[in-house]
């Protein structure tokens, strides 16, 4: 059965692949090396990734192609909406701190969301990376990944942009803003 529920319908397929297309074309200084009947070619070849995209998409993510892995032959997509996925807002860094919570609990966190979505949430590196791609999250922010020794103490990191300069953060993990969400990337 979960099986069933990662495959899309044709008619999704479809319009994810028009949808991710026109995207492409309308953005070529994000991949100017790259040429879209190659990225298509790997899509159809891999439903389940097809499948993350269409979750990124649904949320609010805006995905598209911002560098190859050479190593491994796939394209990578990153999360690149102009503020923070709107489906994704309103949610605190991981399942422990959502556990942690007593009241006011959101209804999810950024790590399981990006787990069930066959994603994985960007980190601070790959954040700055696709800043230079264009300006992001100038009125919302987003959780990256945080480091082992820094969530240990309670913590997560977030980044933002504003006065043209990224900037990182730190708050508690448990903490949830209406305004933050997260990035995520996939790699095909």
């Amino acid at each position: 059965m979960k099986n069933e529920k990662k495959q899309l319908s044709p008619e999704q397929h479809e319009e994810l692949i028009k949808t991710l297309k026109a995207r492409f074309e309308k953005n070529m200084n994000r991949h100017k090396e790259f040429e879209w009947a190659k990225v298509q070619e790997k899509l159809e070849t891999n439903p389940e990734k097809l499948w993350s995209l269409y979750e990124m998409e649904r949320t609010g993510g805006e995905p598209d192609v911002i560098d190859h892995d050479q190593k491994g032959g796939q394209f990578i997509f990153f999360d690149c909406s102009a503020e923070s996925p709107k489906g994704r807002r309103s949610v605190c860094y991981d399942h422990e701190a959502l556990e942690s919570r007593k009241q006011h609990k959101p209804e999810n966190n950024a790590i399981d969301m990006a787990a069930d979505m066959g994603i994985e949430i960007l980190t601070e590196n790959q954040y700055r990376e696709l800043q230079t791609l264009g300006s992001f999250d100038t009125k919302t922010s987003s959780w990256v990944k945080t480091p082992e020794h820094i969530r240990k103490l309670g913590g997560a990191i977030f980044c933002d942009r504003r006065y043209d300069t990224v900037f990182m953060y730190h708050n508690g993990a448990e903490s949830y803003y209406a305004a933050r969400g997260f990035r995520g990337s996939l790699k095909v």
